[in-house]
């Protein structure tokens, strides 16, 4: 679990090293101003700003990740999320199926 840092800001990060993309690439790919991109990005990482949901959104796009896969708080909620994300929609059904079987016990 996450302590002392925000969360969004853990997350960003994670997600963003993931991928292997660089700060400054991930807000130039997600519409920020190439000027500030690296310095906006790097604020976000650190927590000390927080985007807009759209741009939140746009972070999730590019990374490949679920928007709210940033605001789990726990790491493997927030692993879970990656893992069901990547799955295709036949597979989701089965592990939704799989679960709701699962909480009759």
């Amino acid at each position: 679990m996450l302590v002392n840092m925000s969360v969004f800001a853990v997350r960003l990060k994670d997600a963003r090293l993931r991928a292997g993309i660089s700060q400054e690439r991930l807000g130039i790919e997600a519409g920020l101003d190439e000027m500030s991109a690296s310095t906006r990005m790097n604020r976000y990482e650190l927590g000390k700003r927080v985007p807009n949901p759209a741009l939140v959104e746009r972070f999730a796009d590019i990374l490949g990740v679920p928007a709210c896969y940033f605001y789990a708080v726990a790491d493997i909620e927030a692993e879970l999320l990656i893992q069901f994300n990547q799955l295709n929609h036949e597979n989701k059904l089965q592990v939704l199926n799989i679960l709701k079987k699962e909480m009759l016990f």
